[in-house]
C-alpha cells in the first residue's frame, strides 16, 4: 500500500457566516488518483484551493509529507493546479507556456528546461506543437498543454479543478481515459474535483463524496456505487429508485417489507437500518439500482406488480417507468435484454439481491432525502 502523502486534519473554513468546510479529515496516498465529488456548492473546490494555498483555513492543519503547509504561500508548496479555463498565456506559444514555471523559479538552466519541455510534449502527445499559439488549438489540446505546464515542475500533487467541464461530451469521455493513463504513467498524485459522477467512477482509485462541507464517504468507485454509506450517497451516486418502506419482520439478512400495498420478502446483505419503531414497525428507505432491476410479464416471487406508464429510448439503454400502487419505479435495461414493452402493459418488477440497500429513514442528522417520484 502506498504511503500517506497528504493529510487534512479537521479543516474548517468560513466565508462570512457560512461554514463551508466542517471538520474535514482526509488522508491521501502517494501516487493515487483521488476525486472530490459532490453537488455544486458542497465545498469541494474550496477544499482544493485550501490545499493549493489559494485559500487560508480557519482551523485544522494540512500536512504534506508529514510537514505542515497551512501557512506556506502557494509558490512554496510543491503543488500545481490545472483550472477549468486552463489559464494559459495567450501571448506565449506552447513551448514558452510549458517552460514558464521553471524559468520563473530559475531552478534549472535553459538546456534542462528544453529537455523537460520535450519530455512533457511527448508525455501529452503534443510533439511538433512547440511554436503553435494556444488560441490556435482545440480545447482538448489546450488542456494537454495546461497539464504539461503543471507537471514540468515535478509537483508532489497535481490539483485539477473540473478541467473537462468546458469540453463537449465525446471529447470529455476521451480525455477521461487520457487523464487516467497519464496519471498512471507519471505516478503523480492527482486530486480531481468534479460534480460529474461518471468522471469520478471512470478515473478514480478512490472517491471522496462531499455534501454541505462534510465528507460523507470515502471508498473505491465500486464500493461507493454498491455500498453507499448513507442516504445522501445512495441518492447521489448512480440511478436508484428511492422508496419509503415499512420493515415488518427481520431475520438475519432477510426482510419482510411493505411498499405501498405490496408485501414482499427480500434478502439484503447491505442493510444499515436502525429500527426507528413506529407502532411496532421499522420505517426505512429502500434504494435499488435501476440497472439491476428486471421487468417480466410472468409473475416472479417477491416482485412488484404494476403498469407501464412510460418507455424512453436512450441509445443502448431503455428506461421504463412502472406505476406500483401510485409510486413510479424506473427500470433501466439494455437493448439486448429489452422485451418491447408497451404503455399500459401489466408487468412484474424484480431486482438482483446485490441491487438493493436498506437505509434509515432519517440519516444521521444530514437531512431526509426526498423520494424520487
Amino acid at each position: 500500500m502506498n504511503e500517506q502523502l497528504l493529510c487534512l486534519k479537521k479543516i474548517n473554513k468560513f466565508f462570512d457566516n457560512s461554514h463551508i468546510l466542517k471538520d474535514v479529515t482526509l488522508d491521501i496516498r502517494d501516487g493515487e488518483f483521488i476525486t472530490l465529488l459532490g453537488p455544486s456548492g458542497c465545498g469541494k473546490t474550496t477544499m482544493l484551493r485550501c490545499i493549493a494555498g489559494l485559500e487560508s483555513i480557519d482551523s485544522g492543519d494540512i500536512l504534506l509529507n508529514g510537514e505542515s503547509i497551512k501557512d506556506l504561500a502557494p509558490n512554496k508548496r510543491n503543488v500545481n493546479t490545472v483550472f477549468q479555463n486552463y489559464a494559459l498565456f495567450p501571448h506565449l506559444n506552447v513551448y514558452d507556456n510549458i517552460a514558464y514555471g521553471p524559468r520563473i523559479k530559475k531552478s534549472v538552466g535553459e538546456d534542462e528546461i528544453k529537455k523537460r519541455v520535450t519530455e512533457m510534449l511527448e508525455l501529452v502527445r503534443m510533439q511538433g506543437y512547440e511554436k503553435r499559439m494556444t488560441d490556435q488549438m482545440s480545447g482538448g489540446q489546450r488542456q494537454r498543454i495546461a497539464i504539461a505546464r503543471a507537471l514540468i515542475n515535478k509537483p508532489d500533487i497535481l490539483l485539477l479543478d473540473e478541467p473537462l467541464g468546458a469540453l463537449d461530451l465525446k471529447l470529455r469521455k476521451y480525455m477521461q481515459t487520457e487523464l487516467a493513463q497519464l496519471q498512471k504513467q507519471t505516478k503523480t498524485t492527482f486530486i480531481y474535483v468534479t460534480h460529474d459522477q461518471e468522471e469520478a467512477l471512470n478515473m478514480s482509485d478512490r472517491i471522496v463524496i462531499i455534501n454541505e462541507g462534510e465528507v460523507q464517504q470515502v471508498g473505491t468507485p465500486k464500493d461507493v456505487y454498491n455500498n453507499s454509506g448513507n442516504l445522501f450517497v445512495a441518492d447521489f451516486i448512480g440511478d436508484r429508485n428511492i422508496k419509503n418502506v415499512e420493515v415488518l419482520e427481520q431475520k438475519d439478512n432477510f426482510y419482510k417489507i411493505k411498499l405501498g400495498n405490496n408485501i414482499i420478502n427480500i434478502k439484503c446483505d447491505r442493510s444499515i437500518v436502525k429500527c426507528n419503531k413506529d407502532n411496532g414497525m421499522a420505517r426505512a428507505v429502500l434504494a435499488i439500482h435501476m440497472d439491476k432491476m428486471k421487468i417480466s410479464y410472468d409473475e416472479i416471487p417477491n416482485s412488484l406488480y404494476g403498469e407501464i406508464t412510460f418507455v424512453h429510448y436512450a441509445g443502448s439503454q431503455i428506461r421504463t417507468d412502472v406505476n406500483v400502487d401510485g409510486q413510479s419505479i424506473t427500470v433501466i435495461e439494455y437493448q439486448n435484454d429489452y422485451d418491447n414493452y408497451n404503455i399500459g402493459d401489466k408487468v412484474y418488477v424484480s431486482w438482483e439481491e446485490t441491487g438493493a440497500l436498506l437505509l434509515p429513514e432519517e440519516d444521521g442528522g444530514r437531512g431526509t432525502i426526498h423520494e424520487k417520484n
